[in-house]
């Protein structure tokens, strides 16, 4: 397990795209990284994977530009390297959601901790929990009892909302996905849409499963590289399915 595997994104207004792209890949190249760079005017999604040094030795360089110090990591280990080569993409989003309406920045939901999300459901307290996942990925694990919208694409959401049942309007809603870039989108656009009290849960389920393990959790999670799927430790499950190559990480 020698493979450092690196997920990150921020929204963050960026500028001089070309200029970063450049940047990114030679820098990437440099260390021997493989994985996927995407970057917009709205901020960066990032999936690497390479020795140790070389990864942290980037994030170095990512956070000495004051727009990126903040960016928070989730790391995980494999025996071999889960992606073919670099790629680093100008996007027009991070993460397509085709509502240039929904901003992040200036209307971002709140966060709910992974071990608070736990305790509610411990509880048994009354909580909605929204998967904003593609359906393939649902189908591969997800949270007990949680709802979905048998996504064949995350710019298909704002859409498929509209059949949520009417009583989530007047209860907790915890939006989740893998890594939470999705969920940066998700709940402020449900928040638009009259629901009440809308939370994202903080890091994704990769985060949760670091903070409290695989409770209140049923299957694996799919990731967007040659692991496929991750279990609630974190270890490549080992699960033989093929990977969608139309969808972008998130």
């Amino acid at each position: 397990m020698n493979i450092l595997n690196i997920a990150a994104y921020r929204f963050v207004a960026l500028d001089r795209l070309p200029e970063l792209r450049a940047a990114f890949k030679a820098r990437g190249e440099e260390l021997g990284l493989q994985g996927t760079i995407l970057v917009a005017a709205e901020g960066i999604n990032l999936s690497l994977a390479g020795a140790a040094a070389q990864v942290e030795a980037f994030l170095h360089v990512l956070r000495a530009d004051p727009r990126f110090a903040r960016i928070e990591v989730k790391r995980s280990w494999s025996a071999a390297q889960p992606y073919h080569r670099l790629l680093v993409k100008i996007k027009r989003e991070i993460v397509c959601m085709r509502r240039p309406e929904v901003n992040p920045r200036e209307t971002p939901a709140p966060r709910l901790a992974p071990q608070e999300l736990k305790r509610w459901l411990d509880e048994g307290r009354a909580v909605a929990l929204l998967d904003t996942r593609n359906q393939f990925e649902v189908d591969l694990g997800t949270f007990e009892h949680a709802l979905s919208l048998g996504l064949k694409s995350f710019s298909d959401f704002p859409r498929a909302t509209s059949v949520l049942p009417a009583a989530l309007k007047h209860q907790p809603v915890v939006t989740f996905c893998t890594g939470g870039i999705r969920c940066e989108k998700a709940a402020p656009w449900l928040i638009s849409q009259g629901l009440r009290e809308v939370y994202q849960l903080d890091g994704g389920i990769l985060n949760y499963f670091e903070r409290c393990g695989g409770a209140h959790f049923r299957g694996e999670c799919f990731v967007f590289d040659q692991r496929v799927a991750l279990d609630a430790g974190l270890r490549e499950a080992g699960t033989a399915r093929s990977r969608d190559p139309r969808h972008e990480p998130g």
